[in-house]
């Protein structure tokens, strides 16, 4: 029908309405969609499981007239990230994570946002150490929002040396040269490759737990978190 939209989505957040309904707002690759699905709240309804949290599905929305919210009219489940609810470190990054695409992700139009949502409700769903996935995470929701990580030369303009140690200026958004600093050639090579890569690529990398905290560090202070 030419005004339904037909697309894949993740719940990003549901409100209650009425008896047996709820408005759900999607992230899809076309940004947020906010819909009615009614009667889901009702025992039989065959909506309830594909439009849960920690969902991929594929919806079919009718679209409202006037500004009026649209009507779900079909949901097929893909994917259910359901070991995230099992683990509370999962589960309380999963939220924040999707909290804050959903304060940004309205006035987007991409599919960047969607991709990224994708990959760490996978992750934390497959059990990648929740600190990789977190700092992998703000490194690219920085790189799409548009913030620039100067990963080629120091604050003083100079090239980035292997054989040099270094520290984070978080004003700059810049390495500073340091002897004894905590950023080496490796926490260098690490944010390029999460910058670079998937999460899933980047998840197959060994020995990063000891360079873990630097980098989130880093990655939180270029999103000011």
């Amino acid at each position: 029908m030419p005004n339904d939209i037909r697309t894949k989505a993740i719940v990003l957040r549901r409100t209650n309405f009425g008896e047996a309904d709820r408005i759900i707002n999607f992230l899809t690759e076309q940004g947020v969609v906010a819909c009615i699905a009614k009667g889901v709240r009702k025992e039989k309804s065959k909506l309830a499981g594909s439009v849960e949290l920690f969902t991929l599905s594929e919806i079919t929305v009718h679209e409202g007239r006037n500004n009026k919210l649209g009507v779900l009219t079909s949901a097929k489940m893909l994917e259910h990230y359901q070991n995230i609810v099992y683990k509370l470190p999962e589960l309380e990054l999963a939220s924040t994570i999707m909290k804050k695409i959903a304060a940004v992700a309205e006035n987007s139009t991409g599919p960047e946002y969607f991709d990224l949502l994708k990959q760490v409700l996978a992750a934390l769903n497959a059990g990648v150490n929740p600190e990789l996935v977190e700092t992998w995470f703000w490194f690219n929701f920085a790189r799409v929002g548009g913030e620039q990580i100067n990963l080629v030369r120091d604050v003083s303009g100079a090239k980035l040396d292997p054989f040099l140690s270094y520290v984070w200026d978080a004003t700059e958004s810049a390495l500073c040269e340091r002897r004894g600093g905590n950023v080496s050639a490796k926490e260098i090579k690490l944010m390029r490759l999460m910058l670079a890569s998937d999460l899933k690529t980047t998840s197959r990398v060994s020995d990063v737990a000891s360079s873990l905290p630097t980098l989130l560090y880093i990655a939180k202070t270029i999103n000011k978190q």
